[in-house]
């Protein structure tokens, strides 16, 4: 699920100031990991709808903002600048697409991690950093090789932490399933407890396509005790139902009494605007986008 996210964030700070949809991470300040100490953050990946006109209709701007950049990307710019400043908290999504990752294990790609390392301390706050999401899936970073994404993982950590760059809290999101055929499981991915934070995980109800119409509950039943085990927060670092298949409304209505009964360390979850492999998007219907408003003022969604 990848789309880079167009550099315009930048100049809403200022409209969503002055219609009063600004909204702060709340008591997630209290963690040292930006965990809240009850219910959960809330977030979106904004490619249906700007994030003022998507705050506009929900009434509320939510908590964490999902950016995608690539490797050569300077994450640290205008963005995530603006998140800081406005009082959201960036999750910021680094994709080493077409990287080699024995060259970030060997150090010839220092120069480029110690920049991002630097700024990023330079930012002075507190965010989310996601390095090579669902490397257990078919996105194939660094050909589904996991003691080699085990160890650029590690070397990166290793970098940021030597550069002071304390306010990353990591995230480590792989995909709900692993890629068909690999001889990896999800947690042969894990870099370590000392090197992670939040564990994460993606995942989608896919409706007619991949299997078929799928509960929230049904999603990430499967991964959630391999992450549980951890004792860490859990981040659901993407996703979303389709709306074709099914009752979107009904499924969305679902995901705060489950995360109550079922997933109690599920600490975070981003869903993801946009109409792409399927329409995910809030407003697929009218009764979505209504369940999708009724969710968001929940008090779960506002810790």
């Amino acid at each position: 699920m990848r789309n880079i996210l167009s550099r315009t964030a930048l100049a809403v700070a200022v409209i969503l100031v002055s219609n009063g949809l600004l909204t702060s991470p709340a008591n997630a300040g209290e963690s040292s990991i930006l965990e809240p100490s009850s219910g959960a953050l809330f977030g979106l990946y904004y490619g249906a709808g700007g994030l003022a006109q998507t705050a506009e209709k929900l009434g509320r701007t939510p908590a964490v903002h999902l950016t995608y950049y690539s490797w050569a990307d300077d994450w640290t710019g205008s963005i995530t600048k603006a998140d800081l400043a406005a009082g959201r908290i960036p999750l910021v999504n680094w994709e080493p697409a077409k990287i080699d990752f024995a060259k970030i294990v060997d150090g010839s790609l220092d120069a480029t991690i110690l920049a991002r390392a630097n700024g990023s301390k330079a930012l002075g706050k507190k965010f989310f950093l996601d390095f090579a999401a669902e490397m257990n899936g078919d996105e194939g970073w660094s050909g589904n090789n996991a003691p080699l994404y085990v160890s650029a993982y590690r070397h990166i950590h290793d970098l940021f932490a030597a550069a002071g760059a304390t306010n990353v809290v990591w995230v480590w999101c792989p995909n709900v399933t692993d890629t068909e055929g690999g001889n990896r499981t999800t947690m042969d991915y894990y870099p370590g407890d000392a090197y992670v934070d939040w564990t994460g995980v993606d995942g989608y109800n896919w409706g007619t396509k991949n299997g078929g119409w799928q509960t929230f509950q049904h999603v990430f039943k499967d991964i959630y005790p391999l992450l549980a085990a951890k004792k860490k927060p859990i981040m659901i670092g993407e996703m979303a139902s389709a709306q074709a298949g099914g009752d979107k409304a009904k499924w969305i209505d679902a995901i705060i009494p489950t995360l109550r009964a079922s997933f109690p360390l599920i600490k975070c979850v981003i869903w993801f605007d946009v109409n792409k492999e399927a329409d995910w998007r809030i407003s697929s219907s009218p009764e979505s986008e209504t369940s999708f408003i009724r969710m968001m003022k929940d008090s779960y969604f506002n810790p």
